[in-house]
């Protein structure tokens, strides 16, 4: 009982000497003026709040040791101890100046501490020689050195806030369940499925509208939590303003939707599952759906623009230096590795070259031959390489030798792409329509945003082009991408389910089925990449709805309408002004994804037109 006396007054005192510093150092003040920036963050009637509210600290630690060498000790020593101290006092402060309204428990103060210095002797200095004998504690060091490479920031969840799924437990509200990523630890850490209550046994769930996300700007986490009641208008509000420096928001939705649920799927996360979404354009507006690629290529770190001039896939050919020896020359594709190969138009490329394209997105590999008597060697020689990247490209309606080859008859809803080769066309998983009669495109507006951009190219026309940044985008994309996403039962049923249904009415008897394989790994993509766009670790089946509608969107204008008929804009029906027509799409999508239950259940698996071979 002593010792615990002792270590409590030891605590206070170091309370009490935190406070001190605060105060003279002028950081309780900013403290202050931060907990002012997430007060006014949301109306006061608002019940929206954050799990986790992070606060930045500096610290001096030759200031803090000479006020009081225990608490100075603390923070160059065992800092995480330290940033409870400063973190029970922010805690105070908060409850007693009334700071923010909606904070509850002292776990949800995040405190993060920013020296100035460490002290310039040996044992702080970080010798990598000696790290894995001498430098087990968890503190921190100087490191001096060249820095010669940088891997890219990965984005972790800050903090999340989990309530006990039995209603009748107490832990089933309130903020006792608050997960804080600390240094070091990954994702998993703070996010998982598999949490227990402590009091009950029972499953935790996330309350996603508390969420933290960690360098994604805060109008994102405001735009998140405030449709979190929604499992679309994220990612609809998202296309809406995506690339307003290119296009007017409201304009090329589907398109844009598209693009951004490609971006996600780029990273290297697992390289046995072939994630990949290759998106077909087929466009009148190549000049416009250039810009447009070429501005989301750069949100990734390897999107890659293919020159004409230059070699798609790796390619052989004569050492220079003259020594006999065989070099290969990369290409678009290897160099855009877990990443955008943007390969333009289609139409620009020769015919083996196409025929190539085809074989590499079939089979996401491409081998090179290497002849042996032409190198000095006896023995011929192939290397395979896998291709890693979703592949981008776009056709221009408008060519002149498009209008020659035009058939006289297609199905409805079906596009003439008799200018490429249809096994080519077969091979993209998204086909996307962007001429004057598409839903995506949209005349006027496009007109007046060009004419705007002709007169001042570097200005920002539109409100949302400020509120969220090209930047705000990228840091969104990197966090949504390293996103570990896993499939719930009904979701996993329902894609099955459309998938079998799709194979069955596409089946006849002369050409077989139109649907490979292949087509059940687009749909896996496409709900994977609808529930990372949401920032979401589990796929639903209304993340399955929007891959179900692309797809038949897609298949559509491939092969023309079938059973399942679903309009060219199913996923934008009306445009996005404000609360409302958001409102009025999910209703409307509600709808769609009860007509594709009933779908499912007349033609899929277990139903009366499946043979038992099927």
């Amino acid at each position: 009982r002593r010792i615990l006396n002792l270590e409590k007054m030891s605590n206070m005192k170091m309370k009490e000497a935190a406070l001190i510093y605060l105060d003279r150092s002028g950081g309780l003040q900013k403290f202050i003026n931060d907990c002012k920036y997430y007060n006014g963050m949301f109306s006061k009637d608002s019940k929206q709040s954050f799990a986790v509210y992070r606060f930045n600290i500096l610290i001096n630690p030759s200031d803090v040791v000479e006020l009081d060498a225990e608490l100075g000790n603390h923070i160059l020593h065992q800092p995480l101890k330290a940033a409870q101290v400063f973190q029970s006092v922010c805690f105070i402060a908060v409850k007693t100046l009334s700071l923010i309204e909606q904070l509850q428990t002292e776990t949800q103060i995040n405190i993060v501490l920013k020296l100035t210095h460490l002290p310039p002797l040996p044992s702080y200095s970080l010798d990598l020689s000696e790290f894995s004998l001498d430098y087990t504690s968890e503190r921190f060091y100087m490191m001096q050195g060249i820095v010669i490479a940088m891997t890219t920031v990965t984005k972790y969840t800050q903090g999340a806030r989990f309530l006990c799924s039995d209603e009748a437990c107490p832990l089933s509200k309130g903020f006792q369940y608050i997960r804080v990523h600390v240094p070091g630890a990954t994702e998993s850490a703070t996010v998982r499925n598999d949490f227990l209550c402590d009091l009950c046994a029972s499953s935790l769930q996330e309350d996603r509208k508390f969420r933290v996300l960690g360098g994604i700007s805060d109008n994102f986490r405001c735009l998140l939590s405030l449709t979190s009641s929604s499992c679309w208008k994220f990612t609809a509000i998202l296309a809406n303003i995506f690339a307003s420096q290119i296009v007017p928001p409201g304009t090329y939705n589907l398109l844009k939707l598209c693009l951004l649920m490609s971006l996600v799927q780029t990273n290297d996360r697992n390289k046995e599952l072939e994630n990949y979404l290759d998106v077909l354009i087929i466009t009148s507006d190549t000049l416009l759906v250039d810009r447009l690629l070429n501005f989301s290529i750069n949100l990734v770190p390897r999107g890659i623009r293919h020159s004409v001039s230059s070699e798609i896939f790796p390619s052989l050919s004569r050492n220079k230096y003259g020594t006999g020896a065989c070099s290969i020359q990369a290409g678009s594709a290897l160099l855009a590795k877990d990443g955008i190969c943007f390969i333009g138009d289609l139409t620009s490329h020769k015919k083996d070259k196409l025929e190539q394209l085809q074989s590499v997105v079939e089979t996401r590999s491409i081998t090179v031959y290497i002849p042996g008597k032409k190198f000095g060697d006896d023995i011929d020689q192939q290397m395979i390489f896998p291709v890693q990247c979703s592949f981008w490209s776009f056709v221009d309606m408008d060519s002149s030798s498009r209008r020659n080859t035009q058939k006289a008859n297609t199905l409805i809803g079906q596009m003439d792409c008799s200018l490429i080769p249809a096994n080519l066309v077969e091979a993209f998983g998204l086909l996307i329509n962007c001429n004057e009669s598409s839903p995506c495109y949209s005349l006027l507006p496009t007109v007046q945003h060009t004419l705007k951009k002709a007169i001042d190219p570097e200005g920002l026309l539109y409100i949302t082009s400020k509120q969220f940044t090209s930047e705000d985008f990228e840091k969104l994309l990197a966090f949504a991408k390293n996103l570990n996403v896993e499939f719930s039962m009904e979701a996993e049923r329902m894609i099955h389910g459309y998938y079998l249904a799709s194979r069955r009415i596409r089946t006849d008897s002369i050409s077989g089925s139109k649907l490979t394989a292949s087509a059940l790994k687009y749909l896996v993509s496409l709900s994977e990449a609808h529930a990372r766009l949401n920032l979401r670790n589990k796929v639903l089946k209304e993340d399955v709805l929007i891959a179900a509608l692309l797809f038949e969107i897609s298949l559509t204008l491939k092969y023309g309408a079938a059973v399942f008929c679903v309009a060219p804009n199913a996923l934008f029906p009306f445009e996005l002004y404000n609360e409302e027509y958001l409102e009025q799409r999910d209703i409307y999508l509600t709808q769609c994804q009860q007509q594709l239950q009933q779908f499912i259940g007349t033609y899929g698996p277990g139903t009366a037109v499946f043979t038992s071979d099927e």
